[in-house]
C-alpha cells in the first residue's frame, strides 16, 4: 500500500487547490513545499512598520455576491473558504497614463469606462462600445470553445478575430493611439505586446475584470494562500515545508512516489506537480521522458520576469496623489519598444503602480500607505552582472521606476520609509522558476489552449501538471487550473 494516494509537489497558487480539492474529495493527499511558507507569488513580508504583497496586483474573476462562475461562488466555496477572506473592492480597472498626452481612467464598468473614454476623446463612443461588444462576444464563443463545443457550432467571429494580435483589432477601431494605449494597457500581464498578443487572451483578461471586478484580499494574497492551506489540513491533509523534491519516481513505466533531498522515498500513485515543467520532467527518474515531450519543451521560450519596488510611504494616498490603486505609467505609445526594453538595463518604460491602501488591505499604518512600482523584465540581462555590481545595478533600475512614477506622484522619493527591492534574480531564487519567470513560457499564440494541452497529457502515467507553466499565467488562471487538474485525476480515478 501507498504511503498516499496523492503527492503535491508546490504549495504555490495551483499546488494549493489541487492539495485541497484532492484531500477534501477523501483522498489522502501530501503537500510538499520547498519554502517555509505556503503561496509561491501568493505571499507577503515585512519590513519596519509595513507589510508588503509580493505580487497581487488585481484579483479577477471573485465577483459579486451571488454572481454565479465567479471564483467567490465556485472555487472559494467548493473548498469552504468563501466565509474566511474578506474581499476588497476596485471600483476602477486603471488609471492610464503617458505623461502629457494620456490621463484617463476607466472604471469597473463598461457603460462607465465608455463614457470616460468618450469624456477625454469625444466622438469616439459607439467605437469604444463596438469594440466592448466584439470583446464579450469573443470570450463568450472562446469559453464555448475550450469547454468542447463543435467547431461548426462556434460562430465564425471567434475565428476572424481570436488570434489576430491586439495591435491589428484595435487599429480597425480607432484611430487615435493614445485610445488603443488606453484600451490595451492589461497587456503587460499577460506578457506580451499588443503586436503580438492574441486579441481572444486581451478579450478574456479585460472581460473578466469588467464583468467580475477587480479586487484585493484583505491581509493580501498571504491570507488566501493560508486559508486554502488551512482547507486542506482541516481535511486531514498533510504538508512539510522546507522540504525540496530531488526526484519523481516511477517503475513499470508510471510514477510511484517521490524521493525528498534527505533521501526519503515516499509512494503515491499520482503526484501533481507545480513546479516548472523543464523542473518537473528533469526529476523524473526510473522512465524515459518521451520523445514527444522533450520535442515540445524545447521548442518553447522561458517568459519574462519582473523587477519591482516595494514602497513604505509616510504619506497617505491622498497626500500622494494617487486616486485609483492600479496605476499604468508609459513613456509613450511605443509598446514594442517598452517589449524590446524587458532585455536591457534602458531606464524602465512602463510600470504598474499598485497603491494598496487607496482601497485598504491593511498593510500600512494609519497615516501611511503600501506602494509597490512593477516592470517586466527577462532575467538574461541580469545573469552577466558581476556580484560585486549586483546591489549598484539594482538600485540603479530602481531609481528609473521611480523617475517613471514621480511624473504622476510628484514628490514620492521624500515619503519613503521602507524600501525594497526584488530583481528577476529574486525571483529565481524564491520561486525556483527558470529565468524567474512569473508567468511560465512566454504567453505567445503557441502557448494558448488552441496549440498546447500541457495540463491535461504528461505522456508519464501518474504525473500531472499544474499551473502556470501548463497552462496560462495569473492568480484566477493558477488557482482554477489546479482545482481542475485534481478534479481530472479524481474523475480517472473513479472510472
Amino acid at each position: 500500500m501507498s504511503d498516499f494516494d496523492a503527492i503535491v509537489i508546490g504549495a504555490g497558487n495551483a499546488g494549493l487547490t489541487a492539495a485541497a480539492t484532492l484531500q477534501r474529495a477523501g483522498a489522502r493527499t501530501l503537500l510538499l513545499e520547498r519554502h517555509n511558507i505556503p503561496g509561491g507569488c501568493g505571499t507577503s513580508f515585512r519590513r519596519g512598520r509595513f507589510e508588503f504583497e509580493v505580487a497581487l496586483h488585481q484579483l479577477s474573476g471573485v465577483g459579486v455576491d451571488g454572481q454565479p462562475m465567479s471564483l467567490r461562488e465556485g472555487l472559494f466555496e467548493q473548498l469552504g473558504i468563501a466565509d474566511k477572506l474578506e474581499f476588497v473592492r476596485e471600483h476602477d480597472l486603471y488609471r492610464a497614463v503617458i505623461p502629457g498626452q494620456l490621463d484617463l481612467t476607466l472604471p469597473a464598468d463598461w457603460d462607465g469606462a465608455i463614457a470616460a473614454v468618450e469624456a477625454e476623446f469625444p466622438g469616439n463612443r459607439d467605437r469604444v462600445a463596438k469594440f466592448f461588444d466584439l470583446l464579450k462576444q469573443v470570450t463568450f464563443w472562446q469559453i464555448a470553445a475550450m469547454r468542447g463545443m463543435p467547431v461548426e457550432q462556434l460562430d465564425p467571429m471567434l475565428f476572424r478575430y481570436g488570434l489576430r494580435p491586439v495591435k491589428d483589432v484595435l487599429d480597425e477601431f480607432f484611430d487615435d493611439d493614445r485610445i488603443k494605449v488606453a484600451l490595451g494597457m492589461y497587456w503587460s500581464y499577460l506578457g506580451q505586446p499588443p503586436s503580438k498578443l492574441p486579441f481572444q487572451d486581451l478579450a478574456l483578461t479585460l472581460f473578466a475584470y469588467f464583468e467580475f471586478k477587480p479586487w484585493h484580499v484583505h491581509g493580501g494574497s498571504q491570507a488566501m494562500s493560508a486559508a486554502i492551506l488551512d482547507s486542506f489540513l482541516r481535511a486531514g491533509g498533510q504538508v512539510r515545508f522546507n522540504t525540496a523534491v530531488e526526484a519523481i519516481l516511477a517503475a513499470g513505466g508510471r510514477v510511484l512516489g517521490v524521493r525528498l533531498e534527505d533521501g526519503t522515498e515516499v509512494t503515491a500513485p499520482d503526484v501533481v506537480s507545480n513546479a516548472a515543467l523543464p523542473v518537473t520532467y528533469g526529476m523524473v527518474e526510473g522512465v524515459d521522458v518521451p520523445a514527444q515531450v522533450r520535442n515540445d519543451l524545447s521548442s518553447r521560450r522561458i517568459g519574462v520576469s519582473a523587477f519591482a519596488l516595494h514602497l513604505g510611504l509616510d504619506a497617505t494616498p491622498a497626500e500622494l496623489g494617487f486616486t485609483s490603486s492600479t496605476t499604468f505609467v508609459n513613456m509613450d505609445t511605443d509598446d514594442d519598444r517598452t517589449h524590446a526594453a524587458w532585455r536591457t538595463f534602458e531606464p524602465a518604460r512602463g510600470i504598474c503602480v499598485s497603491s494598496y491602501d487607496v482601497a485598504p488591505i491593511g498593510f500600512a499604518p494609519a497615516g501611511a500607505t503600501h506602494v509597490s512600482l512593477l516592470t517586466l523584465q527577462y532575467a538574461d540581462v541580469w545573469r552577466d552582472v558581476p556580484p560585486g555590481e549586483y546591489a549598484r545595478t539594482k538600485f540603479a533600475y530602481a531609481e528609473t521606476l521611480l523617475d517613471l512614477c514621480e511624473t504622476v506622484t510628484p514628490g514620492i522619493r521624500d515619503a519613503i520609509e521602507e524600501v525594497d527591492v526584488a530583481t528577476p534574480l529574486t525571483m529565481m531564487r524564491y520561486l525556483g522558476h527558470p529565468g524567474g519567470t512569473i508567468y511560465g513560457y512566454d504567453q505567445d499564440a503557441t502557448e494558448g489552449w488552441l496549440f498546447r494541452d500541457s495540463e491535461r497529457r504528461t505522456h508519464v502515467p501518474g504525473l500531472h501538471l499544474a499551473g502556470s507553466w501548463a497552462g496560462m499565467g495569473g492568480f484566477q488562471p493558477t488557482l482554477e487550473a489546479g482545482a481542475r487538474v485534481a478534479r481530472r485525476l479524481l474523475r480517472t480515478k473513479a472510472a
